[in-house]
This record gives structure tokens, sequence and C-alpha cells, in this order.
């Protein structure tokens, strides 16, 4: 009996699991899409995705990037 209820979870794993991956296939369908439609807008899509996970940061988490990313630039003679 066990192995049964084994076997049946599995499934129900597996197919949720189908599942999800299909709708992340889809959305990351849209999201190209989005991005194509920016392009076609005149946005530049490599600056959008930079935006979109400069956002995703936290602003003490930002800052710290900029301010390394300067360093890095000076050191090499670059303006920043």
């Amino acid at each position: 009996m066990t192995e049964v209820i084994a076997a049946d979870r599995l499934r129900q794993i597996i197919e949720r699991i189908e599942r999800l991956e299909e709708e992340k296939a889809a959305l990351t369908a849209d999201i190209k899409e989005v991005y194509s439609v920016a392009k076609a807008q005149g946005f530049e899509p490599k600056i959008v995705k930079q935006v979109i996970a400069r956002r995703k940061r936290d602003r003490d988490e930002q800052q710290e990037m900029d301010a390394v990313l300067r360093l890095y630039l000076e050191a090499l003679g670059e303006p920043s």
C-alpha cells in the first residue's frame, strides 16, 4: 500500500513540475517578446536588462557595487 501511495505522490510532484516548466516557458517567451517591443521602440535591450537587474538589488548593495565599479575604472584610468 505504501508503494502505491508513494508512486501516486511522486506522479503528482512530477506532473506539477511539468506544468510549472510549461508556465515558465510561456513566461520566458512573453518576456522575450517585451524585449523585442522595447527594441522596436528604440530602447537598448541590454541596458533595459541592466536596469531591471539594478532595480532588484537593495539600495545599499547597489551603492556598494557602484563604488567598486568606480574604483576599478579609476584604477584603469577610465572615466567613471
